[in-house]
């Protein structure tokens, strides 16, 4: 490892937040959500850690599924997207895949194709819009389709939706719709339900139902801005830390510039930290000057553009400061909310897009 960039995904921390989550809904059965590499925390490393834990795992596409499946993972996939091409649905079976149908040509798919319902018993979801007007069925065809469907709605059929304002603290009122709406159409008709999230799982009791979608949260980041989730207890532990290192130390005059376009000005004469990591990594371009690191205990403030493979700090308030010292970007000492907050984006994009020229440290592997 040459240039000592490091994402550190602690294994341990994402169990403890998965079994906080799992407390808050203990009648519930638990969906971890492992898309997008486990929201690029590593899919393969964090369903091998909390396998035996959870019910079934669920990815966006079925690629993402497949992989797991050349890794050993064993238990149930629910692909959320359900198949995007026909041919998807002949590997059911062999891959042992739960398909979430939303929409009439994957209906069609399942009645051309050679499964039994015996055989897609148990792996069917339905989704129904409810509001988010993203994927499902309109929520008013429900008695249609299970009485048109009767083979593919059976006792172990899930019927699901999505939340479009869970994790807002000011239109709650708009999820409370939406869940008393959907609960409306389809509680009383014998089926497993799934309608929270993570953000719904902590805050919104009436969504936790027959399955919880946990995603984010079991990665250590709040879906909530920082106010609401003051509201929100128990706190997350921190999952994942990006690291790098400083490879350059220079001082410039009051006056001189920094970075391409010349876009940030020296106000004083200034300690300059050049850090090995950039866009290339997954670091957002757009990061704006002020944009917080953590070295040596203090905030560092981005200055200049970001590079496709660094980043330039302002360190002149350091107590100390030398090359090869780590820069912390997001992790235990400085929020990934907080650094999305000032670029303005979310926790998430800043999860997922780090890129595979990071390499992932795995801590607590059992």
């Amino acid at each position: 490892m040459s240039r000592q960039t490091i994402a550190t995904v602690d294994l341990s921390a994402v169990e403890s937040n998965l079994h906080l989550l799992q407390s808050l809904a203990p009648n519930s059965k638990t969906v971890a959500v492992v898309k997008a590499d486990a929201y690029g925390n590593g899919a393969v490393q964090v369903a091998k850690h909390i396998q035996a834990h959870v019910d079934i795992f669920a990815v966006a596409l079925f690629d993402e599924a497949r992989e797991l499946r050349e890794h050993g993972i064993s238990l149930p996939i629910l692909i959320m997207q359900g198949p995007h091409e026909e041919h998807e649905l002949a590997q059911t079976i062999h891959l042992n895949l739960v398909w979430m149908i939303h929409n009439d040509l994957q209906l069609n798919w399942l009645s051309e194709s050679k499964l039994s319902a015996a055989e897609l018993d148990a792996r069917l979801w339905f989704k129904f819009d409810s509001g988010m007007h993203r994927l499902g069925f309109a929520l008013n065809r429900f008695s249609a389709l299970k009485n048109q469907y009767p083979q593919y709605f059976s006792t172990n059929t899930v019927i699901a939706t999505h939340l479009a304002c869970a994790d807002e603290a000011a239109p709650a009122h708009d999820a409370q719709s939406q869940i008393t709406a959907f609960l409306d159409e389809v509680q009383t008709q014998g089926f497993g339900l799934s309608i929270a999230n993570s953000a719904a799982t902590m805050a919104h009791s009436l969504s936790r139902q027959h399955y919880n979608r946990l995603g984010i949260a079991m990665y250590g980041s709040s879906p909530f801005d920082s106010a609401a989730q003051a509201k929100i207890t128990p706190p997350l532990q921190n999952v994942l830390t990006l690291r790098a290192k400083i490879i350059a130390l220079r001082t410039i005059p009051k006056g001189d510039t920094v970075g391409y376009g010349a876009t940030w000005r020296a106000p004083r004469e200034s300690l300059i930290a050049t850090v090995a990591i950039g866009y290339a990594d997954g670091y957002p371009r757009h990061a704006p000057t002020g944009t917080p690191a953590f070295c040596n205990n203090q905030i560092i403030p981005l200055v200049g553009r970001v590079s496709m493979d660094m980043l330039t700090f302002d360190v002149s308030d350091l107590d100390e400061v030398n090359v090869d010292d780590n820069v912390e970007l997001w992790g235990a000492n400085l929020s990934i909310n907080d650094v999305a907050q000032h670029i303005g984006t979310i926790g998430y994009e800043l999860m997922t897009r780090l890129s595979a020229r990071v390499p992932r440290q795995y801590l607590g592997i059992k």
